[in-house]
């Protein structure tokens, strides 16, 4: 194999006195290489509670299967992400805003004319009342 080829191009002198011992050296390198890897890989499984959140991950992946629309995906750039989810909740609080808005213009629009025909009505209401008073005298 191409790795053993290199192994012994870095120990050529040792390969031309003993070509067995230094494929029994490779082979017993690798093998530990492999169970430390092994063993690295599962301390970080064990450490991360990984296996708990991979089976999360499946759950997600299949409660997602029946969706139409693609996944959202980080593009690796924040300020994108947080722009790509926020504008359109914020573009719809605006427009929530805005009606709202406009309900209560009307609402005060109404109230002002109730309370500029009220003010029209004391002014008739007096004029009336004095002039019933001048008659009166």
């Amino acid at each position: 194999s191409c790795s053993y080829q290199r192994f012994v191009n870095c120990y050529r002198c040792f390969y031309k006195l003993q070509p067995q011992l230094t494929r029994s050296i490779y082979d017993q390198f690798i093998s530990q290489l492999q169970a430390s890897i092994k063993e690295e890989i599962q301390e970080v499984k064990n450490e991360g509670n990984l296996e708990g959140l991979f089976s999360s991950l499946d759950k997600i992946v299949e409660e997602a299967k029946d969706r139409e629309e693609p996944a959202w995906r980080p593009s690796g750039i924040p300020e994108e992400d947080v722009r790509s989810t926020m504008v359109p909740y914020l573009l719809k609080h605006r427009s929530y805003l805005r009606r709202v808005l406009r309900e209560k213009e009307e609402e005060n629009r109404k109230v002002a004319e109730s309370v500029l025909m009220g003010r029209d009505r004391i002014a008739e209401l007096q004029q009336l009342i004095q002039a019933r008073q001048q008659a009166w005298q």
